[in-house]
């Protein structure tokens, strides 16, 4: 396996990986691979110490976790394909449907399929549906940028040609360039930008934004309530460098235009019923351990003392449905 190399003379990234891994007769793609790690890393280092300090056990985010996991890889793989020009290809052949593993998985179709799940599931659980968004939305900046290596491995998510020292040029023959993109051979070179590494920068700089919102110790589902925009304003841009996919209307891309209806529709909703309260859940701080129970009430003359009344600890507000 050949490692990304710098050509020095033409000034462009020259990537010759190939993206399956041969381990005897099995082949394990790069794209797979790096999903698990950002399924694993999202989960391990996002959602579990989220929920787990605000009363949610382990083995409940776990079952949160399978579920928006499977609908969030449905969602992200529909989206892409109702998307391509090709559609008739797929309808043809509907295995290739589900064929994540050649690459091309949509991330708002992720986003939209993944928390409806997750709303499905804290409605069932009786949780917070804030609370369960926000975690979610943590998993996301987490897992993405890991998700985007096998983006740039495949050469599925491509900008268009470039001579800046940071394009992108494949030469493996496995390489999943899309149609209108070429491999570079020595006869012909051609780099491309590379959209897939804007993606997970774009993706970074959101979670950044996202944690310190957390350090300020907002409620419920404000993460939530801050990273539908802001990823869909991210996908405004970024999709002006996404070559690989088609344009539609006034020469936007279809996940534009998805932005646009998230932004003037969707987003604002999620905001009113956020600011309305419903089903906040507990304070979006770290829960602290219980506080002292209060002192046995000053018994009457003669009487014995009244044991103090127990508080549920704050944890447990997380947990009642409104």
């Amino acid at each position: 396996m050949a490692l990304p190399a710098i050509n020095a003379a033409l000034g462009f990234i020259r990537i010759d990986i190939d993206p399956v891994i041969h381990i005897g007769s099995v082949p394990v793609h790069w794209y797979g691979v790096m999903y698990a790690l950002a399924f694993l890393a999202g989960f391990r280092f996002g959602v579990l110490p989220h929920v787990t300090r605000r009363g949610i056990d382990r083995g409940t985010a776990e079952r949160a976790l399978v579920w928006t996991i499977i609908f969030g890889l449905l969602g992200a793989r529909l989206y892409y394909v109702v998307q391509q020009p090709n559609l008739g290809d797929y309808l043809h052949d509907p295995i290739r449907i589900i064929a994540v593993w050649e690459g091309g998985m949509a991330f708002f179709g992720a986003i939209l399929a993944g928390l409806a799940a997750v709303t499905v599931f804290a409605w069932r659980n009786r949780i917070s549906a804030w609370l369960m968004w926000d975690a979610a939305v943590i998993f996301a900046v987490i897992g993405q940028p890991i998700g985007r290596i096998g983006n740039v491995i495949n050469g599925d998510i491509l900008g268009a040609r470039s001579d800046l020292p940071w394009a992108t040029a494949y030469a493996n023959p496995h390489a999943v360039l899309q149609s209108g993109f070429r491999l570079c051979t020595s006869a012909n070179c051609v780099a491309y930008q590379p959209a897939a590494v804007y993606e997970a920068l774009g993706t970074i700089t959101i979670g950044l934004v996202l944690f310190a919102l957390r350090r300020r110790g907002v409620r419920n589902g404000a993460l939530a309530v801050a990273y539908i925009p802001l990823y869909a304003i991210s996908q405004l841009i970024l999709f002006q460098f996404r070559a690989s996919e088609p344009a539609l209307g006034l020469g936007l891309r279809q996940a534009q235009w998805t932005a646009i209806v998230i932004l003037v529709v969707v987003a604002p909703i999620v905001y009113l019923v956020w600011r309305s309260g419903v089903d906040t859940g507990p304070a979006m701080a770290d829960v602290a351990a219980p506080a002292e129970q209060p002192a046995a009430a000053e018994a009457p003359a003669g009487g014995a003392a009244k044991p103090a009344k127990r508080t549920r600890p704050p944890a447990a507000a997380g947990r009642r449905r409104r």
